[in-house]
């Protein structure tokens, strides 16, 4: 490894605002063209929270678990542009995402950190299929100049993955409209002396994509032959021409903001957006995947992995405001949870749900499963998605419990307008204040905090996202039985029946086919060494 660059830069907040007005992309937002993405309310919550993964890596206190070094060029990189190598990677990006959503709800950057490490895994394998030595493949060195203009830039990548797909019960090549799938209509196109592809078609889930610096487009799913041209991944800038976004307001821009009722989501929020590319233009140094239609379903499944334990962390930092903001209102209510066993019951199974579904993400983690074709490392897949599948399933229930041990004053409460109604203000704060010690004011502001992130637009936001973001729960449930050892549970029970079953899958019996030697390794053969992780930041990770 090389000695760390001391003269590598990052980007802080500003500079990437600043960044984002040198693009020109075409977005609409609300039926209008949106004239700066860095400058545009509707847009402001979105940005704030991208900005915020830029300052986090430049704060004395952050800056050890929000950068780590880039083995391949020693140089001093954002965490979430970063490289997973081992298992202390995947601990620290876990604990860095926790403490990102912990500020701005959902940090959307993370996004940027699976699918580099998703393409890497891809890349690799298709120049091992092709017999390139290790790690000198055309692709892999592709990909790795490509990586380090990411990270030297420090950018902040999309990821265009999920298609409109069009009939579901057709393959990509079946549609009666192609461009219900993104895919390539010119394998070799010249433009301004460059060589290329030329790609058209829609992706309809885009993450924060108007404030991206580039999209990675990516195959949504496994393909056959016959979709060879629907497996494309390539990297585009946001203003390539023929790109159009359609988007949503990030959050709740605008909203009443001046009287504080959306409290966190005027604050930070997150667009998504459909992404029609019209004959796009991708020269060929940005082309990860182009027609390998073996590789696409790889690709799609190591992007799943690494992006669903990630969520995981994502979905801990937003369960800690909830778990902060629930005892917050008990307080506010005159009640210690800890005396009211009631409150304290809600208060634990909340506890549980979050950290229960965390410690999935370190289980994942710490069983992590080397690539055999890179130096990437995975998460143990069946930790990863039972981690993701808690926390989809169990999202409505932390909402409950929110809302149980804060009383139905998040919703009754009077709105905002109130509190400056000369005609109601001083009686509704003589008679809307529980506990002697907190304020009235003090009070509200916490309910509306839950309210803005519970009960209304941002909280069925967050519902949304948590069951579908990432794969729905269907896909989760399949990745479990696919990679869950359940024949070795099978021939545990008969070897204890004494039926003298012999070691390895039985011939004609399905249920044996899965098999997992032991835990420590994928051979089972010994112990991983001890992670070292980068000491967390005070107030960060679960403090």
């Amino acid at each position: 490894m090389n000695a760390p660059d001391s003269s590598a830069r990052l980007m802080s907040g500003a500079d990437y605002r600043e960044s984002l007005r040198r693009l020109k992309p075409v977005v609409y937002v609300d039926g209008r063209r949106v004239e700066s993405v860095a400058d545009d309310p509707a847009l402001r919550p979105g940005v704030n929270a991208i900005a915020f993964t830029y300052d986090a890596a430049l704060e004395p206190g952050h800056a050890r678990l929000m950068t780590a070094v880039q083995h391949t060029s020693g140089r001093l990189v954002n965490r979430m542009t970063h490289i997973d190598t081992g298992t202390a990677d995947l601990l620290n990006k876990l604990e860095a995402v926790r403490l990102l959503c912990q500020a701005t709800g959902c940090a959307q950057r993370y996004l940027t950190h699976d699918a580099l490490n998703a393409i890497w895994q891809g890349c690799a394998r298709i120049d091992d299929a092709a017999g390139a030595p290790a790690g000198q493949g055309e692709r892999t060195q592709r990909f790795l100049a490509y990586l380090h203009r990411v990270q030297d830039e420090d950018l902040t990548l999309g990821v265009a993955m999920t298609d409109a797909k069009g009939d579901r019960s057709r393959r990509p090549h079946q549609q009666t409209q192609p461009d219900t799938y993104v895919h390539i209509v010119e394998h070799n196109a010249v433009r301004d002396g460059q060589r290329g592809i030329v790609i058209s078609g829609a992706k309809a889930i885009v993450t924060g994509a108007p404030y991206m610096h580039e999209l990675l487009v990516m195959p949504g799913r496994n393909m056959g032959a016959e979709d060879a041209d629907f497996a494309v991944c390539c990297a585009v800038p946001v203003d390539a021409p023929g790109l159009t976004m359609i988007a949503r307001p990030a959050g709740r821009p605008g909203e009443k903001v001046e009287h504080g009722e959306a409290l966190f989501s005027r604050r930070y929020g997150q667009t998504t957006a459909v992404c029609l590319f019209d004959r796009v233009f991708v020269p060929w140094e940005r082309v990860f995947v182009a027609g390998e239609w073996e590789h696409s379903g790889h690709v799609t499944y190591s992007y799943a992995t690494h992006h669903r334990h990630t969520c995981i962390a994502a979905r801990a930092g937003f369960g800690d405001l909830l778990i902060g903001a629930g005892a917050l209102m008990c307080e506010a209510n005159g009640f210690d949870p800890g005396r009211e066993t009631h409150l304290r019951d809600q208060m634990v199974e909340l506890i549980s749900i979050v950290e229960g579904f965390y410690a999935c993400g370190v289980a994942a983690s710490v069983y992590a499963q080397r690539d055999a074709h890179c130096d990437v490392v995975m998460p143990e897949p069946v930790f990863a998605n039972v981690g993701k599948l808690l926390l989809a399933t169990k999202i409505y229930d932390m909402h409950r419990i929110a809302h149980y041990v804060s009383g139905g004053l998040v919703v009754t409460l009077p709105g905002p307008e109130e509190d400056h109604n000369p005609e109601t203000a001083a009686r509704l704060s003589e008679l809307l204040q529980a506990a002697p010690g907190v304020p009235y004011d003090k009070r509200i502001e916490v309910a509306r905090f839950i309210e803005d992130l519970t009960a209304g637009y941002q909280g069925g936001w967050y519902s949304v996202i948590s069951l579908h973001g990432g794969g729905s729960p269907a896909a989760m449930k399949q990745e479990i039985w696919r990679n869950y050892p359940v024949g070795s549970k099978v021939e545990l029970v008969e070897r204890l029946l004494e039926r003298g079953v012999a070691a390895g899958p039985q011939p004609g019996r399905a249920i044996t086919a899965n098999r997992q030697p032991g835990r420590c390794c994928d051979m089972g053969c010994s112990a991983p060494g001890a992670p070292v992780m980068v000491p967390l930041p005070s107030g960060g990770g679960r403090a």
